[in-house]
């Protein structure tokens, strides 16, 4: 498991029904290529967020395949169409086969 990963979301408490919401997420995690030694020449073994995923109530908004090329910290905006109350579940995989998870609620009005 990589270590200090925290992953962050921002999703607007309230929303009209069926109204577009812009939902916003950064995972902090130190991205690793694979390419690099260490101070004894060994391989740093790679070590990326290589998916992504939002689901609303169960049902996918948004799925992400990333390449060893994406940055640390990857950042994500999109928007959502929102037409109930419910759930947001942001997921982040990881190439050492770890998930991080959070989730966000709604209330449709």
């Amino acid at each position: 498991m990589a270590s200090g990963v925290k992953p962050r979301v921002k999703v607007p408490k309230t929303a009209a029904i069926g109204d577009v919401v812009t939902i916003k997420t950064l995972i902090s995690h130190k991205m690793e290529s694979g390419q690099r030694k260490d101070k004894s020449g060994n391989a740093i073994p790679r070590s990326i967020i290589n998916r992504f995923t939002c689901d609303f109530n169960g049902e996918n908004v948004i799925d992400v395949a990333l390449e060893p090329s994406i940055s640390t910290n990857p950042y994500f905006q999109f928007e959502a169409k929102v037409p109930a109350s419910g759930e947001f579940t942001f997921t982040w995989y990881d190439d050492d086969g770890e998930t991080y998870t959070t989730a966000k609620s709604i209330a449709a009005t």
